[in-house]
């Protein structure tokens, strides 16, 4: 009874703490309300969840327009996308890869586990009851944004990534091929590679993911088509 109790109090803390930290980013950041943006991001990830029986409803997909390479996972299942991110893939698999591994890190409850860890259950139920200042909210809120998980965490996300890819008939080889290509900007100094910057040891990375690959083989489709792929990212460059 007692770890029932605490799951409950834990899981209306994720519901608050969903929405407080979403608000953060929804008056900072300018969210994309486009069609023809937000239609084929949510064609991606309905395949992705449909492939691997994840509730689609209980996902809230934003796309945030701002340079940064970055998507990241917030508590209650908002998941934050760049319109960086989609501009620097170059094709919808190695967007589809980043997607898997933030919706891997949801559906594994790694961003609570990462919040209780490093703030502590009782810290995150005062932010909740308003004994917290706005500042230590978005505080948080930032920290979810530009830090990375351990590197335990960030491996299960990535051998889960792959499972939800090769499910959805979507090939994981562009997923290895993307970190490959940030991996060699790493040392650049740029703000806007932030999805690197928390996500180390890329190529190390990259290898597992490959090696994991290997007879998994399928018959990989795309998504959306090539047209409406191109379109989107003409439109988002406009």
């Amino acid at each position: 009874m007692k770890i029932f109790k605490v799951q409950q109090v834990t899981d209306k803390t994720e519901h608050k703490l969903g929405e407080l930290f979403w608000q953060v980013f929804k008056k900072s950041e300018k969210e994309v309300k486009d069609t023809q943006i937000i239609n084929p991001i949510d064609s991606i990830v309905t395949k992705i969840c449909k492939s691997n029986k994840i509730d689609r409803n209980k996902l809230k997909v934003h796309i945030l327009n701002k340079n940064d390479i970055n998507a990241f996972a917030l508590p209650n299942g908002h998941l934050i996308i760049y319109s960086g991110l989609i501009l620097n893939s170059e094709n919808q698999e190695e967007l589809a890869g980043v997607i898997c591994h933030e919706i891997a890190h949801i559906e594994l409850n790694h961003v609570m586990k990462k919040l209780i860890k490093e703030m502590g259950l009782s810290v995150l139920i005062s932010m909740t009851t308003g004994n917290s200042g706005a500042e230590v909210i978005k505080g948080t809120a930032k920290m979810l944004s530009s830090s990375a998980f351990d590197r335990s965490l960030e491996k299960e996300a990535d051998i889960k990534a792959v499972h939800y890819l090769v499910n959805a008939n979507v090939n994981p080889g562009p997923f290895a091929d993307f970190l490959y290509k940030l991996s060699d900007n790493e040392h650049e100094e740029t703000k806007y590679l932030t999805w690197i910057s928390t996500h180390p040891d890329s190529k190390e990375r990259a290898k597992y993911i490959i090696e994991y690959s290997k007879g998994k083989l399928a018959d990989y489709k795309t998504v959306i088509s090539y047209e409406t792929w191109n379109k989107l990212k003409a439109t988002l460059k406009n």
